[in-house]
């Protein structure tokens, strides 16, 4: 008895375990369309769906807004026990620890880019339609592939936010920049490819994108891929034109499962973010790598 009752005393004496710091489904792109699926039928009789505000909660994503719980753990926290003084319940009754992980990849991934928590589809198919009836590849370029007229997408999703990158195909007046969320820094405004078509004293028309300009001289990356350095004075007519070469209706012109393949593979152009390394404290408080 005596020795049951010393073992009881030590374990009531040694330290709480640590509460998990680290969300370790982060960048895991199933579990984190498992979490979707997750929060879709857990989280939307306040939120609304895919991470847009509801009729109680607030959107979990909304491009400006700071948000008190920023880190795996405070998001954790807050769906499985909810916050004190809110709305906002417990779920720690109806979902699990790993449900709960899950769950906060995608609401973290939804704060970040798009490569933190990419759209469901097929890759694959989105490739495809990239290349061909998307049309995207006569003015882009991907890993080395492509055209030189519009920017370079490799990276794409990881510098542009989902609907960010759902706004440029749908939408003629879009924002392609803002907050990077859970991202530590500003995603910066995206390069302007004004189209301008310009006719020389000789004749020859010349439209394209227009890289620079100055009071005598004009760079247009033509639309057969060439660079060209114009002389303003020997320039005959110049038309600024109001439209982009971007197309925006590509929801109308695809169907809606080739919509989704498309942003399945846009979403996933890049590199997710390297996770940091953790720091070992050593007693004393010195931290080592």
């Amino acid at each position: 008895m005596k020795a049951i009752y010393l073992i009881a005393l030590i374990a009531l004496a040694a330290p709480a375990a640590h509460t998990q710091e680290v969300d370790p489904y982060t960048n895991n792109a199933v579990a984190i369309e498992e979490g979707r699926g997750l929060y879709n039928g857990a989280c939307t009789a306040c939120h609304g769906v895919n991470g847009a505000a509801g009729e109680l909660g607030p959107g979990l994503a909304i491009p400006g807004r700071s948000y008190a719980r920023n880190t795996d753990a405070q998001i954790f926290d807050a769906i499985k026990h909810g916050i004190p003084e809110t709305v906002m319940p417990a779920q720690q009754s109806k979902l699990n620890d790993d449900q709960i992980w899950k769950i906060t990849a995608y609401v973290k991934g939804l704060r970040g880019t798009a490569i933190d928590a990419p759209s469901p589809g097929n890759m694959a198919q989105g490739e495809a339609v990239f290349w061909g009836k998307g049309e995207c590849g006569s003015c882009h370029m991907v890993r080395g592939r492509g055209s030189i007229i519009g920017p370079d997408l490799s990276n794409l999703a990881g510098s542009r936010k989902t609907n960010s990158i759902i706004a440029a195909l749908t939408s003629e007046q879009h924002r392609v920049y803002g907050p990077g969320g859970a991202q530590p820094h500003n995603l910066v405004p995206l390069q302007t490819y004004p189209v301008v078509q310009v006719t020389i004293l000789d004749g020859k028309t010349v439209r394209g994108v227009l890289r620079n300009e100055d009071s005598f001289s004009m760079q247009i990356m033509g639309l057969d891929e060439q660079l060209y350095l114009l002389d303003r004075a020997k320039l005959k007519t110049i038309i600024y034109e109001s439209k982009s070469l971007m197309p925006t209706d590509y929801d109308k012109r695809l169907s809606k499962m080739e919509f989704d393949d498309l942003l399945a593979f846009l979403t996933r152009l890049g590199s997710p973010p390297t996770p940091q390394e953790p720091q070992v404290r050593m007693p004393g408080g010195r931290e080592v790598d």
